[in-house]
């Protein structure tokens, strides 16, 4: 299993001006992005909405690569996402998995069959024209240039390690102090997008 920080870390080495929407990696992302302005860390959605709100991001920008950092959760709760994306074949989408087999937001109760459902097969019966696997970050490292190097939609399945958050929720501090509308007006300053 990889480490989610040292895989961030190596992403960000080739994200180029790559839009950024952290899903529910966002508490690792926002200390690692070196470009803020091209990330989209949306403030608790409900779960299984990342997918989609990327899927928007990247049909409104076409010309700009487009990186959806999801989790498997988000991934069960709304799988209809998939064939979606695969039947829009969004050309400048990425969309990576990190797979923790659990909950760890809400205190790491199990996903469903967390350790026998392969996430890249999923992508690739609904429609995504490649999808990969990794469960090392040496191998990842090898493969992710190359992989943002292809066009769209793509699917990355990545074992990660567990980091659960046992705080209850009202406690937490809050990794994202900027609103979505915030993230958006700097988006769109960063684009050069009349408001």
């Amino acid at each position: 299993m990889i480490d989610t920080t040292e895989l961030l870390k190596t992403f960000n080495r080739h994200r180029g001006d790559t839009i950024v929407i952290p899903g529910r990696g966002g508490r690792f992302w926002v200390g690692i992005s070196d470009k803020p302005n091209l990330d989209l860390p949306l403030a608790d959605p409900a779960m299984g909405g990342h997918a989609s709100f990327a899927l928007g991001v990247a049909m409104a920008l076409p010309h700009r690569k487009v990186v959806l950092f999801d989790s498997e959760g988000d991934v069960q709760m709304s799988m209809g996402a998939l064939a979606t994306i695969a039947e829009q074949k969004p050309a400048n989408f990425y969309h990576f998995v990190l797979d923790n087999e659990c909950y760890a937001t809400t205190g790491g109760q199990p996903v469903p069959n967390a350790s026998r459902v392969r996430y890249d097969q999923l992508a690739l019966s609904a429609g995504y024209p490649e999808a990969h696997a990794f469960d090392n970050l040496e191998t990842f490292s090898i493969n992710v240039e190359r992989i943002l190097s292809k066009p769209g939609p793509v699917f990355v399945a990545l074992k990660v390690k567990a980091e659960v958050m046992n705080v209850p929720i009202g406690a937490r501090r809050k990794w994202n102090a900027r609103s979505a509308v915030q993230c958006i007006a700097d988006l769109k300053k960063e684009l050069g997008i009349a408001s």
